[in-house]
């Protein structure tokens, strides 16, 4: 989903639904539907395309995760991790590491799915504006943890790499109701790039891996 969008459509979400209905510190809400007409508003919905429309709608995943404010029961977690695995297609030649150097420009682009972005650009992962990574590059966020020597305090496993696949893939998989975009699951990224992603990750010759 186009950055900027997923940020308004999930923060107006949790605010709307019904369970925020009781004032907070004495401050009371609005209800859902005027919130809903403020975000079509803001964001011209008359003037969207089909497509756009479309990324207002929550699927079910998001649906329940907005309904336990991203806390869901364990049985519900279940349900979510369950459903994010089934939805994870892994690389068709089985080989999960591309080219690492393709996967630095990746992480580090952050262009892509905003409504002025140039399709014929592409999409970057973005990564370092949640995740430390190479070692040199002094720019990034710390909402997620740092991913230093990620590959080489793993040994370069084979089943961490799978795994790092799937988070990146569909982060619920992992964790219900993760924060992390659904990189492959919403077409943010492809097989390919997924793997690429994961070279910059996993690669001993990654400086990702270097001291």
């Amino acid at each position: 989903m186009r950055r900027n969008l997923l940020a308004a459509v999930a923060v107006l979400a949790l605010i709307a639904h019904p369970a925020a209905a009781e004032p907070r510190h004495g401050v009371p809400t609005i209800s859902q539907e005027r919130l809903l007409e403020a975000m079509k508003r803001s964001f011209n919905y008359d003037r969207l395309s089909p497509e756009l429309r479309a990324r207002l709608d929550q699927d079910e995943m998001q649906r329940l995760c907005t309904e336990y404010r991203n806390d869901p029961p364990a049985d519900v977690a279940e349900r979510i991790q369950k459903a994010a695995m089934e939805s994870v297609v892994f690389p068709p030649d089985g080989k999960f590491l591309g080219d690492w150097r393709r996967g630095e420009r990746l992480s580090l682009d952050g262009h892509g799915l905003r409504m002025r972005d140039d399709p014929r650009r592409g999409v970057g992962g973005n990564c370092y504006a949640c995740h430390q990574m190479a070692p040199k590059e002094l720019s990034y966020g710390t909402l997620g943890p740092s991913l230093l020597q990620y590959g080489k305090l793993r040994d370069y496993d084979a089943e961490a790499i799978r795994d790092a696949y799937i988070k990146i893939y569909n982060s619920n998989a992992a964790f219900a109701c993760s924060i992390m975009p659904r990189y492959g699951t919403q077409k943010i990224l492809s097989i390919e790039d997924i793997t690429h992603v994961l070279a910059f990750l996993f690669d001993r010759e990654s400086p990702v891996n270097k001291d």
